[in-house]
């Protein structure tokens, strides 16, 4: 059996027994089930990281900043190109469509129809800034340890419109804390909240349930920059209460590159106005002077785009639901809480993620008190491994990721990579 009939058959759901001793790589000729989640079982998470081409001559600590692909989603990408550039069409099919988006709005907690195709996070939060009324003295609050998506972005537009931003320095002690930082900020004036889910700096997770009902309470829209938590964790969208958010598809959804999803919710969807705007955002008559935006989210899509990236998007998606998000987040919080209590016990690190575990997700920040940052970043990767380092806000730091094809004792390596720090 080919590799690509081998993976159809783990992804179409057929579940076996307890995890065999001896799984067959995804490139294996022989059809194998994929086997039932069994999280406690370092033989399942084996099978799971066979499912990726990623090399094992170097772990890979970097998912906050692109996430690796399995077999699955590589092969969702070229089957489609293939078929497509065979017959030379574009692939727009309603019904992809609506699978990805169904698919992505029951891992999201949300209406298939609040989600819009986006190329990343970024275009995504582009659409939503330069999308809502906002007028001159109008004030916006951010953190200040934004990636650039979040904060390059509302610059521009601050000085074009007049507008006001207003940072907060996000907390790790406690999301009380968080909750009364913002609380200072608030005026009159105040128009939005504009902030990570997770923040990219620390790993922090912060309280965005209690933030959405703050601001709404006090008629302030609120937008979560969610790069770092589709794919990683669970969570609703509709609980969280947020008007918009957006994501990438090529970080922990293990999507390809160039792939994401906006969520608008469908009560907002009139006050964020499309800006771009042609093919399949609006039912038009030109010769009547006649156009109606698209009842849902695709009023944000615009002209040709990539049917395979969006196929291999869906197909990442598929990958993270089979596990189940829940198994996911249970795996990156065992390495990622391995790696901080290993970090935490050698001399001369310190820690920036939040000491609470309720605070912490799957990236972990540290500085060391003898080697630098970059320097840091540069032992490791003479021992083969790939972090990120963290100058977002000023810091001066590394960040390790720790993702459903990373292994225990990838982990070990990290730390004993930092402890033989020169």
């Amino acid at each position: 059996m080919k590799r690509k009939d081998f993976l159809a058959t783990c992804v179409a759901g057929l579940v076996g027994g307890a995890v065999a001793p001896h799984l067959a790589r995804a490139t294996s000729t022989t059809p194998v089930p994929w086997p039932a989640t069994n999280t406690n079982d370092e033989r399942f998470w084996e099978f799971v990281r066979d499912q990726f081409p990623l090399t094992r001559d170097r772990a890979y600590f970097n998912t906050g900043g692109l996430g690796a692909s399995p077999y699955a989603v590589i092969d969702a990408v070229k089957t489609k190109m293939d078929e497509l550039e065979r017959i030379s069409e574009t692939g727009h099919s309603e019904e992809l469509w609506k699978a990805v988006k169904g698919g992505a709005g029951v891992l999201l907690g949300c209406e298939a129809a609040e989600l819009a195709f986006v190329r990343n996070t970024t275009e995504g939060i582009n659409i939503v800034a330069n999308g809502l009324p906002f007028a001159a003295g109008d004030e916006i609050i951010l953190t200040t340890q934004e990636h650039v998506g979040n904060a390059l972005t509302w610059m521009p537009l601050a000085r074009r419109k007049g507008l006001i931003l207003r940072r907060f320095e996000p907390s790790t002690a406690s999301a009380e804390e968080n909750l009364a930082r913002i609380g200072k900020l608030l005026t009159r004036r105040t128009r939005l909240i504009s902030i990570p889910h997770i923040v990219t700096t620390t790993g922090l997770v912060l309280p965005v349930k209690e933030i959405c009902s703050l601001a709404r309470g006090k008629g302030i829209w609120c937008f979560l920059d969610g790069a770092q938590s589709a794919g990683m964790m669970p969570f609703s969208l509709h609980d969280i209460g947020c008007d918009a958010y957006a994501t990438s598809g090529h970080k922990w959804l293990l999507g390809p590159k160039e792939t994401g999803l906006l969520y608008v919710r469908k009560e907002m969807q009139d006050t964020i106005a499309p800006i771009f705007v042609g093919a399949y955002s609006a039912n038009f008559d030109f010769l009547k002077d006649f156009y109606s935006y698209e009842q849902s989210a695709q009023r944000y899509e615009y002209g040709t785009v990539s049917a395979p990236l969006r196929h291999g998007l869906g197909a990442g998606i598929d990958f993270i639901r089979r596990i189940g998000i829940e198994a996911v987040w249970q795996r990156d919080r065992v390495l990622a809480d391995h790696l901080y209590d290993g970090l935490r016990s050698l001399p001369g690190v310190t820690l920036l993620s939040p000491s609470s575990p309720a605070l912490r997700s799957a990236m972990i920040t540290f500085v060391h008190n003898r080697l630098g940052h970059l320097e840091m970043q540069n032992h490791l990767d003479t021992l083969n491994m790939r972090t990120r380092s963290v100058t977002e806000g000023g810091l001066a730091a590394l960040r390790i990721s720790t993702h459903i094809y990373n292994t225990p004792e990838e982990v070990d390596k990290a730390i004993a990579g930092v402890r033989s720090a020169p």
